[in-house]
């Protein structure tokens, strides 16, 4: 009996072990995850506000206005104390390719879940949709993540059955303290049709939605290794990195045509950027050669803003001479 007893016991302990393991990994990956609560910094505030303002007075005569720009400056040197400031940081903008930044973290937490499954395949999306910026990709990945795609036209009560599991996405960064943000569409060069049309609203008013202010929260998490784990940030952060050595006649050259135009030598650069008719955005995260380390997320729009090449670069060379000089 003592024996029987005994066993028990050693089984209950193993058990207790190993769930204390599991739960311990998942408390890591939860730690791992958790917002990063910049504090507002007087000093970073100048220097957004002498970047934006330089910026609309020098484009004012292509009718470039303030309510066409939106910067998030966010210093990284200390990456447990970081500091942000904002430039009209919480408005709603249409982000273009820049919410598949978005759609990169959410597949990496659904792997990590087990709710997805990783490929080669998936991988390779993966990699296409962040690296080339390619929407096919994207499309791939947001179905997968999602459960549900494209087709023919839908009832009200199967497209609501069908929204609600397009929304995982939504209600994942929104249980995070994600607020003002939509990321539950696909971006298309063409169409959409069918259901994806549907589900945009008879005005696009269901288009996707970011702020600088969200974008450089994401950002930030991921260069601080707490977008999902440590180990998944890594893996995302090295799908942004930009070589911007060298030159480009692309204009939708992710390394020559945005935040890297005002780059030089001994700086480091990853990033994703967006640009449609209407808006030209980069979300940059940039090292410096004195060990600075900044997230610089600019939201440009209107038809003038999206052609001018330069409203990016502007902003971000006033704002790396300001962190350089210790301004």
């Amino acid at each position: 009996m003592r024996r029987k007893l005994f066993t028990v016991a050693v089984v209950v302990a193993v058990l207790l072990s190993v769930f204390s393991a599991s739960q311990s990994a998942k408390d890591k990956s939860k730690q791992a995850a958790q917002a990063v609560a910049p504090v507002a910094s007087p000093r970073l505030q100048r220097i957004v506000d002498e970047a934006a303002h330089a910026a609309l007075e020098k484009f004012k005569d292509k009718g470039f206005a303030e309510k066409n720009l939106a910067v998030t400056l966010v210093d990284v040197t200390d990456p447990q104390h970081p500091e942000q400031a904002s430039f009209r940081g919480a408005e709603p903008i249409y982000p273009a390719s820049v919410v598949k930044l978005f759609y990169l973290v959410a597949a990496h937490r659904w792997i990590e879940d087990g709710k997805l499954k990783e490929t080669e395949e998936f991988d390779r999306a993966l990699k296409d949709m962040i690296v080339e910026s390619s929407n096919d990709a994207t499309h791939f990945v947001l179905d997968s993540v999602t459960g549900v795609s494209n087709g023919a036209e839908l009832s009200p009560k199967d497209l609501k059955k069908w929204a609600e599991k397009r929304n995982a996405v939504n209600r994942y960064f929104a249980a995070q303290g994600y607020r003002g943000i939509n990321v539950n569409q696909k971006p298309w060069c063409e169409g959409p049709y069918g259901r994806e049309r549907q589900f945009l609203g008879p005005k696009f008013e269901n288009r996707n939605k970011l702020t600088t202010d969200a974008v450089a929260r994401l950002l930030t998490e991921i260069v601080t290794g707490r977008a999902v784990t440590p180990a998944r940030s890594a893996r995302m952060l090295e799908l942004m990195k930009r070589d911007f050595s060298g030159k480009s006649e692309d204009p939708e050259d992710q390394a020559h045509g945005f935040t890297g135009i005002a780059l030089e030598p001994g700086m480091k650069y990853w990033s994703k950027a967006g640009w449609t008719s209407s808006t030209r955005h980069d979300a940059a995260y940039i090292e410096l050669p004195g060990g600075q380390r900044i997230v610089l997320v600019t939201f440009t729009t209107d038809a003038t803003a999206a052609k001018e090449r330069d409203i990016i670069p502007t902003i971000a060379r006033i704002v790396l001479k300001a962190v350089m000089s210790g301004k």
